[in-house]
């Protein structure tokens, strides 16, 4: 296991693909402890792995919707459903 800097906007779905794509050989999924991103990968991988570590700027998922956000959508407010199920 290997530790590296947590990209700022890190999404490891795309980190391991770019990683296999240079042919750095991931062993499992990449783990987050004590602030650092730590791989499973062979040593004489730790420098082609850092690279693209530090270049990896993973793309963002869209924040999910909030339950008032989710109610307007249909024409109703937080307002309505309390009514609704409180009588």
């Amino acid at each position: 296991m290997l530790n590296y800097k947590i990209p700022s906007n890190l999404n490891g779905a795309e980190l391991l693909d770019e990683l296999i794509a240079v042919g750095v050989s991931v062993n499992g999924l990449p783990k987050i402890e004590n602030d650092e991103l730590w791989l499973d990968i062979a040593n004489a991988d730790k420098d082609k792995a850092a690279s693209i570590v530090d270049s990896h700027n993973g793309t963002t998922i869209a924040a999910e919707l909030t339950v008032a956000e989710k109610l307007a959508s249909v024409g109703l407010s937080i307002e309505d459903l309390k009514t609704a199920l409180l009588g």
